[in-house]
């Protein structure tokens, strides 16, 4: 299916989420010498603009990454992030990056990048946002499920990879599962990190079931939901993570700031956060 572009939703809620989760794991990675690994299993076109094409038919970014450009006195890792975002627009001109190039904010001269993106026009464009960075980035027009193997494990024995498909063939969810059980037997202490939306629908919950119930030793889950459900049984009213060895520093540091960014996306009072970890 390549019907799913996500320019429609660049900069919404979830994308806040899960970028901002990213950042903090990227920063936390990227403190010690040694080089790592970034692989993003679907990472779509890498930036996105806001002002014109598709982010603009529904206009998400205005009830997600909108809330926080505006507001005042943000905690410090709240703020590093929104600064990554306020360097990328310029005079009237709004773009917003998707996690490749979130990823390339932190990524030093050593760190790879291996990027893959399915969709035709979306690899096209995401080769163009990373012309620049030579051999640092490879990109393949590939489905990431399966091209993650070839990556596993990666020559520095440190890796940070992002699953983000876009669920919309219900199979995803499997695939995320049979993707995590592989990757963990090829490499076992890379950190991954799995997106999902929150859903009237059991696929997300029975992903998450499998997810806990490989039993890893290191792990934490956090979602965010910023309103309720629809009456018609439709739409996507919250995102999540749940990530196999987080930082050690991440649960404080989410125990901090997700009250205040639930507070910012909230669209009803039923608008709430969970936090879940074991690090040992």
């Amino acid at each position: 299916m390549l019907s799913y572009r996500h320019a429609f939703h660049a900069g919404n809620h979830a994308d806040v989420l899960k970028h901002y989760v990213l950042s903090l794991v990227l920063a936390y990675t990227a403190q010690k010498d040694k080089p790592y690994w970034y692989i993003d299993t679907h990472a779509g076109a890498g930036l996105y603009s806001l002002s014109e094409g598709y982010s603009t038919k529904n206009a998400e970014h205005t009830e997600g990454i909108d809330k926080l450009l505006a507001a005042k006195n943000l905690p410090e890792s709240l703020a590093n992030y929104v600064a990554q975002i306020q360097s990328l627009t310029t005079g009237t001109a709004k773009a917003y990056p998707g996690s490749p190039a979130i990823a390339e904010h932190y990524a030093r001269a050593d760190d790879k990048m291996r990027l893959f993106e399915l969709h035709p026009n979306d690899y096209k464009i995401l080769c163009e946002n990373f012309q620049g960075l030579g051999k640092q980035v490879k990109i393949d027009m590939q489905n990431g499920f399966s091209g993650i193997k070839a990556c596993l494990p990666p020559p520095p024995r440190r890796a940070v990879v992002l699953i983000d498909p876009p669920y919309e063939d219900k199979q995803d969810y499997d695939h995320v599962v049979t993707c995590i059980k592989d990757s963990l037997k090829r490499f076992s202490n890379g950190t991954y990190i799995v997106w999902y939306p929150i859903l009237q629908r059991e696929e997300p919950d029975e992903m998450l079931d499998s997810l806990y119930a490989l039993d890893v030793p290191d792990w934490l889950h956090v979602s965010l939901t910023i309103h309720a459900p629809s009456e018609e049984g439709f739409g996507m009213h919250g995102s999540g993570l749940f990530i196999i060895n987080p930082p050690w520093t991440l649960p404080n540091t989410l125990a901090e700031t997700m009250p205040v960014l639930t507070e910012l996306l909230a669209l009803d009072e039923t608008a709430h956060f969970t936090l879940d970890s074991h690090i040992s």
